[in-house]
């Protein structure tokens, strides 16, 4: 019988989740207990509902993709595992920054004033 994988099969993932795992803050174990469920549990936040629940020099973390439906019209930093390239275009002209969640915890091991986007 051989050895079945559970959780995401992608080794990059995998070791975010253990990276983030590892830290011992709690918003980054949230952070990766969200992304070591199945895919279809994953976030897909729209543009127009993260510019509705956030204000502007905000950090969150999406734990899934960001899709570009909507506009953003304040600044943010957005770190989120993947985005369509609609959304990459929309958050750069509204002068906001995109970065991975590998890029978030080495400038922000603590966590401090990031708030996760479910």
């Amino acid at each position: 019988m051989s050895h079945k994988i559970s959780g995401p099969s992608d080794y990059y993932i995998r070791k975010l989740i253990r990276d983030l795992h590892k830290t011992k803050r709690r918003i980054w174990k949230k952070v990766s207990k969200k992304l070591s469920g199945p895919r279809k549990n994953r976030i897909e936040a729209n543009l127009y509902r993260i510019n509705k629940k956030t204000k502007n020099n905000d950090v969150i973390v999406v734990p899934g993709k960001i899709l570009g439906i909507g506009d953003l019209d304040h600044k943010l930093t957005i770190a989120c595992l993947n985005s369509s390239k609609s959304a990459q275009k929309k958050i750069e002209t509204s002068g906001s920054k995109l970065i991975s969640i590998d890029e978030l915890l080495e400038q922000n091991p603590q966590g401090d004033k990031v708030k996760i986007f479910y």
